[in-house]
């Protein structure tokens, strides 16, 4: 969200913004909003100003029968606006909502994904000198993943890691985890169910409000009353983590406040619908250790981070001897709360091309305002923080890259050398039982 004031002094930006982004958004109607709701509150605060002087004026003695006629009218015309100012209130938040954050200068405007510009490779593309396979068949050959029963459980999208797949992928989330925390992150757990009004701040709502499984059945509180509050799956620790310091102000000693999350993952994927229905590209549910950052308003301090957050998950890709690349998202594909987001992308030889694996945002204070997370600085002002997220790692996405690369041509498949300390002892390699 943005600070109306900003909107009013910088509505040509904000409409360039609107447009860069692909936003449904007329700036003109959000200010005209914004004007009837400032006249509303104007004249509300007025009649009550007459009402109160009316009371004083009976104060020591019985009101007049004019006095109380005039009374009556004015309290009827205060509920009357007041029921106004409640609609148009509404409408103004809504439209808040839904105004985007001002991208980084140097960001390549482009309408989607075409848009996207790389800036960097990493690793050397591997050559196969036999008939490769994609990791549906290693998966099943070596008995590692099954889509079928997977599908037959959960429905589509649904698979199984079985065997040593599922001990790869619990290995992947240990070596990520003790990566960020010797980078001095420290970890928490979310809570995966989360309140609407976390959605919303984190700004999955009202854009992605779709992909989210919401709870259907009613929760009951320790009382016995029903949870006035809708509940959600959420698709990322991001939620979690970004709500955490809700409607708080910290200190400015305290930033930068450095988290890891790590949680099971929730998605419907209804804007993936058709797409990468086969193999486990594109899921449901999945595993995920995600970076997050709380500091200073300032884009010079924010943008540091930004690049520190991505070398972590450039170098856990590197000692994976996982090629990649490192991608700039344009104006039309990177959402409406981003500041500057780059994608890393991981190679898939089944592919042949890479895809996306990590995803890495600064939202400059767009994501505090609406969750309302200031600190309080030296001079005793306050100020909204800047929040950035990046994933460290995710699964089973990581795992396409990492059987289909290290495959050998009898169908096995060489485990990196970094996530053996996480394996039971012996198995540096997936052999066909």
């Amino acid at each position: 969200m943005l600070d109306i004031k900003f909107i009013r002094e910088n509505s040509k930006k904000v409409k360039q913004a609107v447009a860069d982004k692909g936003i449904d958004l007329s700036i003109d109607e959000l200010l005209k909003i914004d004007a009837e709701r400032k006249t509303l509150q104007q004249k509300i605060n007025e009649l009550r100003e007459d009402r109160n002087k009316l009371a004083q004026a009976a104060q020591g003695g019985r009101p007049s029968d004019e006095q109380i006629a005039k009374g009556k009218n004015l309290k009827e015309e205060i509920a009357k606006l007041e029921a106004e100012d409640r609609e148009v209130e509404a409408k103004f938040k809504n439209l808040m909502l839904l105004t985007p954050q001002i991208p980084a200068r140097g960001t390549p405007v482009g309408p989607d994904e075409s848009g996207n510009v790389e800036t960097r490779k990493w690793g050397d593309i591997p050559k196969f000198d036999f008939k490769q396979k994609d990791h549906l068949s290693l998966g099943k050959d070596l008995d590692i993943i099954d889509t079928e029963r997977g599908v037959k459980v959960s429905g589509f999208r649904g698979y199984f890691l079985k065997n040593e797949g599922a001990l790869l992928q619990n290995a992947l989330m240990q070596f990520a985890i003790a990566k960020m925390a010797k980078a001095g992150f420290n970890m928490i757990t979310p809570p995966i169910i989360v309140k609407e009004f976390a959605l919303f701040g984190t700004g999955y709502f009202p854009f992605g409000k779709g992909d989210n499984y919401e709870i259907a059945n009613l929760n009951e509180e320790e009382s016995g009353e029903i949870m006035k509050d809708k509940l959600y799956l959420a698709g990322t620790s991001e939620v979690g983590i970004g709500a955490y310091h809700a409607n708080e102000i910290l200190e400015e000693s305290e930033l930068p406040k450095l988290y890891f999350g790590f949680s099971p993952c929730y998605r419907r994927e209804i804007g993936g619908y058709g797409k990468d229905t086969r193999g486990i590209y594109r899921v449901h549910e999945f595993i995920k250790v995600e970076q997050f950052v709380l500091c200073k308003n300032d884009y010079k301090e924010s943008e540091s981070w930004h690049k520190k957050m991505i070398k972590i998950s450039e170098s856990i890709l590197k000692q994976l001897n996982i090629p990649h690349r490192v991608i700039q998202i344009c104006t039309g594909d990177m959402g409406a709360g981003k500041y500057k987001m780059f994608d890393i992308e991981s190679w898939m030889p089944s592919r042949n091309n890479y895809g996306e694996t990590h995803s890495a945002s600064n939202l400059g204070d767009w994501q505090a305002r609406r969750l309302n997370i200031k600190y309080k600085k030296n001079n005793g002002e306050k100020e909204y923080v800047h929040t950035l997220n990046n994933t460290a790692i995710a699964s089973p996405r990581v795992l396409i890259s990492l059987l289909e690369c290290n495959q050998n041509s009898d169908g096995s498949i060489n485990i990196p050398k970094v996530l053996h300390k996480y394996l039971p002892s012996g198995l540096k390699k997936i052999e066909k039982k």
